[in-house]
């Protein structure tokens, strides 16, 4: 299986391959690096096309920050830039439909229509988080460790579509709140694609939502947030518009003993099979705020119904280093006809640059194989952002969870 990784301080993408052990040879898991890739900038999040023909990233592009896209060919052996537009803020997160391509950071976000060779064409919609929306909460924490990175860390951060890509899910850390839109897939340049916006207060004080992550069944949404290590679970509400989200669960992703204070949380995730619309497992993430404190991954169990079937973990495993400014997961994409019912995960971490991948069997999380990107021409650690997998690179059946 193959996946692509970017990074946060380097103009390179990686593609590498994870083999699973194998219980029949007793062969151990490898992880190796088949490719890298130039890059127009360091790519902190990545996301494919639906038809994963394309890939989009976020580009720190000096001295104005932009959104990329790039042609993958020969199954992730080969990466060719098409081009890159301006955004108006550092962005955070970016995620496409068949038409359009949506980017968030900081106090903006904007909605650019893709051509017909997946590049990235024209502006089309802008948004705005700050105007006429009150005080940032999370500015008021004063400095942070690691800064803010343009606002990033007060301001919005990801951006999502629901399975069926009719809605559009926005996770801002500064408002407290999740931004809900009504998507409409259009090429008319005088059509903007999203409307009916709604603000979904987070269920805290000072929660910090980082990322919003659909269930495949589009019922339901998981809301992670960067200040109280903890995840929400929200239904989505029914009716013409749908973008309204109903709180339903909580749960913290770091042991009960542990202080908030000493960490960010990262990301949040459900497992992709052996049924794509009935994942088993909510996976979530966190990083230490200081290189001493190490990060964890949690998993907790899922009804069918997308809700928590225990706000109890099912395990929770201590990353290996703090994560620096990732302990992103990716779980793989399910097999068909394996041998085994575990499942596999990959782990970045920009701090000494490692790509971990992990296995989950049900009951505990353990650490199969790791591969290290090492140090770039001026000697800095590789910082490893995030992946995003291909799937079988030897054209076995695989599932993938999200159809759009």
């Amino acid at each position: 299986m193959d996946f692509i990784v970017g990074t946060f301080n380097h103009s390179v993408l990686y593609t590498l391959h994870f083999t699973p052990p194998s219980p029949t040879t007793k062969k151990e898991a490898s992880l190796t690096l088949l490719r890298d890739h130039p890059a127009v900038a360091g790519h902190s999040w990545l996301s494919c096309s639906p038809d994963k023909k394309y890939l989009y990233a976020t580009a720190w592009t000096k001295p104005q920050p932009s959104v990329a896209a790039y042609r993958i060919k020969s199954s992730g052996r080969e990466i060719q830039f098409l081009n890159a537009r301006h955004v108006r803020a550092l962005p955070g997160y970016v995620c496409a439909n068949s038409t359009h391509l949506f980017s968030v950071g900081g106090p903006t976000g904007e909605v650019f229509r893709l051509e017909a060779d997946g590049g990235i064409g024209p502006l089309v919609q802008e948004l705005d988080f700050v105007t006429g929306q009150g005080e940032n909460v999370s500015e008021k924490r004063g400095e942070v460790a690691h800064g803010s990175f343009g606002g990033l860390r007060h301001g919005s951060h990801s951006v999502d579509l629901s399975p069926d890509g009719s809605k559009l899910y926005v996770a801002d850390i500064g408002r407290n709140c999740i931004w809900t839109y009504a998507v409409t897939k259009t090429r008319d340049m005088s059509e903007k694609p999203l409307s009916k916006l709604k603000k979904v207060m987070s269920t805290r004080e000072g929660d910090g939502p980082r990322h919003v992550w659909p269930h495949p069944g589009g019922k339901v949404v998981y809301c992670l947030q960067e200040h109280t290590s903890m995840v929400d679970v929200f239904a989505v509400a029914e009716g013409e518009e749908g973008t309204g989200l109903e709180f339903k669960q909580a749960v913290k992703i770091i042991p009960a003993e542990e202080d908030v204070k000493k960490y960010w949380a990262d990301e949040v995730r459900v497992s992709t099979g052996p049924d794509p619309m009935k994942p088993r497992y909510l996976y979530a993430s966190t990083r230490g705020l200081e290189a001493k404190t190490k990060g964890w991954v949690a998993v907790f169990k899922l009804g069918d119904d997308g809700l928590l079937a225990s706000e109890e973990t099912l395990h929770i495993w201590q990353t290996p280093t703090s994560g620096g400014l990732a302990n992103a997961i990716e779980p793989a994409p399910w097999v068909k006809g394996k041998e085994d019912d575990v499942e596999y995960l990959a782990v970045t971490d920009s701090e000494e640059g490692w790509v971990f991948m992990l296995s989950f069997d049900g009951k505990q999380i353990c650490e199969v194989a790791r591969l290290n990107l090492g140090k770039t021409d001026e000697g800095n650690v590789v910082g490893c952002a995030t992946a995003v997998w291909l799937g079988d690179s030897k054209g076995g059946n695989v599932e993938f969870f999200r159809h759009r």
